[in-house]
């Protein structure tokens, strides 16, 4: 259903199990920056209006997520750190156009977010069949679901609002690049790392 280039090795999750605080940290703060990128893109296209609803819809629960793996943590006497950069979403973001109109760049930004909820749905798959902790196995599938949801979402929207662009095209274009960039991830335990 995703399309993704390459599949994450499973051993990556000996990795993660090595340091569960760091996951779920890492993770936690994925969760605020997918609610803030919702948010940015009612700010830039407030007169759409089903986009705005749905958009905000998203963004309500990526923060329950937040919440949700905050108390996670808490419920394991772990600290939330600090946030950390995510340089996989870094790398994608140079791939995004900086030309055109105000409707290319926001199905570019559809098309930005899709990519990284269908790597976190694919991570999180990958949790839920792989982490020996039970709790955290049926955590991760759970989320992987709606992080399906929110990539169908985006990936519709941007084909509802295409104007100028081949959708389908650029979308390839989109696999094709996060696939030659994903081979220097799956070595850290982080949830895109």
């Amino acid at each position: 259903m995703l399309g993704l280039k390459l599949a994450t090795d499973p051993r990556w999750v000996n990795i993660v199990e090595s340091n569960i605080e760091e996951i779920l940290t890492d993770h936690a703060w994925c969760e605020q920056k997918a609610a803030s990128n919702a948010i940015s893109i009612v700010t830039y296209n407030s007169e759409l209006e089903e986009l705005v609803t749905e958009m905000l819809e998203i963004a309500r629960e990526e923060l329950e997520h937040f919440q949700m793996v905050h108390n996670i943590i808490k419920q394991r006497g772990l600290t939330l750190g600090r946030e950390r950069k995510d340089h996989y979403v870094n790398e994608l973001f140079k791939f995004m156009k900086k030309d055109g109109s105000r409707r290319d760049a926001l199905c570019d930004r559809l098309l930005f977010s899709a990519m990284i909820e269908a790597r976190s749905c694919e991570r999180f798959k990958v949790l839920s069949e792989n982490i020996q902790d039970q709790d955290l196995a049926k955590f991760y599938r759970d989320l992987m679901i709606s992080e399906a949801g929110h990539y169908t979402t985006f990936l519709g929207f941007a084909r509802k609002y295409q104007d100028n662009i081949d959708i389908d095209k650029r979308w390839k274009d989109w696999i094709e690049y996060e696939g030659s960039i994903i081979t220097n991830y799956g070595k850290n335990e982080t949830v895109h790392g």
